[in-house]
């Protein structure tokens, strides 16, 4: 235990240290800010004396082998083909996700379910003003809801159909509204949307074998074959996320046993083409080798900033994605990856700077939609880390950046991004079913952004109406508990430094508690 709080300490310090580093810069002299320390130590502290009250004293012994967390998660290990330079932790017995019912032993079709409810709530907090798009200052709650029925069937060897349906539902925190890094990942942003069952995936998946040898595969709900060629060709086309396949982490980006905030199971900078929803249409091409694979994806944009519609001209508006993924530890003998992200999206997007001039000119508010239709481009990159640490825990980073002085359109108002995180997989005390973990993100906006909000401006998701500009870190943790049969509890702890990146507003704590039902 004297270890373990040590450990703790040391990564707190750590953090200290990183954040006396100062302001960062990109191009042009567009600057961020210092990171604000009011609060975020304490919160550091209370994150870690919540995940180890969680975690019973067996937690600081050896234990038997028992399965990843990627693996219960149902995806694969971060290090599916290691090398022989590069070996991993041996591996554990396999033992997926358990769910209430069983699930089809016939390889050709795939039949599950899902459902997810969070319940969050934030007691009254300071704040000097309050906007229109703010984070409401008195006490507030809500309950988010998602259900999934996953299906598909395998036509042939190489190829297979996935249609999934879903309904979201239920409310959100000041409506979604206020926060950069929202609370609550499953969230409704516009209630206005319809609430019966909508098409969330519907895709055609084609493998061309590149290699005659095979490797495993962990059937599941976005692939159901048992093994595929090494070397390979995998074409998607149809309607999907962009994060099923990008920007994945085996410990930071699932909603439903894992972290619940924005910036955390996602990386906040890019700006991933979708609707309201978080979906898109278009194909995505990912070859994969023995321990390296790239993908790239062509999608549709929205017509409007956060908008359901899409733009059905892509030759007007589209965004392309591409990430290198490297299956390769930092640490001798421990698997890990490296995934470099990048990004560009066109679409009907306004620039800063000049709706701020506009507004000097004809002495009025600046409005970021006041314009005519015209295509403007936004870019960026992004970088995610993860290494196993030991069998059961593993570390996580992100870092993002996109060019803050074109319109936030698609996923959130952040221009850059750092964000770092632990988890830990529940085998370790005797509880294979079980996930916990802790992270911190900061976020921020450029120097264009800064001062169209602190003139105003609103945006799709922030608007205080003025703006004392500091970035906005946030300190999450959770403890996944595995209920019985498929029905899992999880309480969650969030922490909030300058909601919306404003100083005279906050700190801000957000308590949670999700339920999950996997069929």
């Amino acid at each position: 235990m004297k270890l373990k709080l040590n450990f703790i300490f040391n990564m707190t310090r750590r953090l200290r240290a990183e954040e006396a580093g100062g302001s960062v810069r990109l191009q042009d002299d567009t600057r961020f800010g210092d990171a604000s320390r009011a609060g975020l130590f304490p919160a550091l502290a209370l994150a870690a004396a919540f995940l180890l009250a969680f975690a019973p004293s067996a937690l600081f012994a050896q234990q038997p082998e028992s399965p990843s967390a990627a693996q219960q998660a149902g995806v694969p290990p971060v290090s599916a083909a290691p090398t022989p330079a590069d070996p991993p932790d041996p591996a554990p017995p396999d033992d997926s996700t358990e769910a209430m019912f069983p699930h089809f032993k016939d390889t050709r079709f795939w039949l599950s379910g899902q459902g997810n409810f969070i319940f969050q709530t934030h007691p009254e907090f300071p704040a000097l003003y309050s906007g229109p798009h703010s984070l409401g200052p008195h006490y507030d709650k809500a309950t988010s809801r998602v259900m999934t029925l996953y299906t598909g069937v395998r036509l042939n060897n190489s190829t297979e159909f996935l249609v999934d349906v879903e309904e979201a539902g239920g409310a959100a925190l000041s409506t979604g509204l206020g926060l950069a890094g929202n609370t609550d990942l499953d969230i409704v942003r516009n209630p206005l949307l319809s609430k019966a069952p909508y098409l969330g995936r519907g895709m055609i998946h084609k493998v061309f074998a590149l290699s005659d040898d095979k490797v495993e595969n962990q059937r599941n709900a976005l692939s159901l074959f048992e093994e595929l060629p090494r070397r390979r060709l995998e074409i998607r086309f149809g309607k999907f996320s962009l994060p099923d396949f990008f920007d994945v982490n085996s410990v930071g980006s699932d909603t439903h046993f894992q972290f619940a905030n924005w910036t955390i199971d996602n990386n906040g900078a890019w700006d991933y083409a979708a609707d309201t929803r978080g979906y898109t249409v278009g194909f995505t091409a990912d070859f994969e080798d023995r321990n390296w694979g790239f993908r790239f994806a062509e999608s549709l944009m929205p017509k409007v900033a956060n908008g359901i519609d899409l733009v059905w001209k892509p030759w007007q508006a589209h965004a392309e994605n591409f990430e290198y993924e490297l299956r390769h530890g930092f640490i001798p003998k421990k698997a890990g990856v490296i995934r470099l992200l990048a990004f560009t999206n066109y679409a009907n997007m306004g620039i800063y700077r000049a709706q701020i001039l506009q507004a000097e000119e004809q002495g009025t508010t600046p409005n970021i939609t006041d314009h005519p239709w015209h295509i403007t481009r936004k870019y960026g990159f992004g970088i995610n880390f993860e290494q196993n640490l030991t069998r059961y825990l593993t570390a996580f980073a992100r870092f993002g950046w996109d060019n803050g002085k074109t319109e936030s359109f698609a996923y959130t108002e952040v221009d850059q991004t750092f964000a770092q995180g632990v988890g830990a997989n529940g085998a370790w005390w005797h509880r294979k079913q079980d996930r916990a973990g802790v992270a911190f993100v900061t976020n921020a906006i450029c120097k264009d952004h800064q001062n169209y909000l602190a003139a105003g401006g609103l945006g799709f998701l922030l608007g205080d109406g003025a703006l004392n500009y500091g970035r906005e870190n946030i300190v999450e943790t959770y403890y996944t508990l595995h209920v019985w049969r498929g029905i899992y509890v999880a309480p969650d702890l969030q922490h909030i430094n300058n909601p919306g990146y404003n100083r005279d507003r906050g700190p801000v704590l957000v308590p949670g508690f999700r339920a999950h039902i996997e069929f």
